[in-house]
């Protein structure tokens, strides 16, 4: 069934012209006079190309075929992952849409693929991994006053992001998957 205007949200995914999107921004505006109007920003779910778009009352958007899995990671073949359901049917993503996230991939870490047509277009992460800082920049004392001060890190894996002043090397900390960024310091964690 098609979805009509009424029926977008933040979240939604759909099919518009033809190509998968999904709506990373929704909203809702009703003139004095004349139509409501839906502004949405819509991000390609295969490209990951965005862009806004007013739409009206009367306008029908056709439903993606879209099934999800819970797999969990098995290896990486140097060109794809390869991932096993609970059948142990191995499931092949291509690097391009691990994106980032081949860097918080572990042995046998449970992860959920979308898939649109039959093909992968997404790999969902637990939200928080942990991962050991294997390098950091030294801290610059001062200048702490006007907010958080953040320094270069690598964690094990590879992966390099920003992180507080006061974390330093062989520390653990927690990585948001969703933005890739730091999240907390893992006390107690050697």
């Amino acid at each position: 069934m098609p979805y009509t205007a009424s029926d977008l949200r933040k979240g939604l995914k759909l099919r518009f012209e033809g190509q998968p999107y999904t709506i990373t921004e929704y909203n809702f505006t009703k003139p004095g006079k004349g139509q409501s109007i839906y502004t949405c920003r819509l991000k390609h779910m295969l490209t990951g190309n965005t862009f806004v778009k007013n739409f009206r009352e009367n306008d029908v958007f056709d439903e993606l075929d879209l099934s999800e899995k819970t797999v969990n990671f098995s290896y990486d073949d140097g060109v794809n992952f390869i991932f096993s359901d609970a059948d142990y049917n191995e499931i092949s993503v291509p690097a391009d849409v691990m994106g980032d996230k081949k860097y918080f991939l572990e042995d046998n870490i449970e992860c959920r693929i979308l898939f649109l047509d039959g093909n992968p277009v997404e790999v969902n992460l637990p939200t928080f991994i942990e991962r050991k800082i294997e390098w950091c920049d030294a801290g610059a004392k001062g200048n702490t006053a006007a907010g958080k001060v953040m320094k270069n890190a690598r964690v094990a894996g590879g992966y390099e992001l920003k992180v507080p002043i006061f974390v330093n090397e062989n520390d653990w900390i927690r990585i948001d998957t969703r933005s890739g960024e730091y999240a907390d310091r893992v006390m107690g964690r050697r």
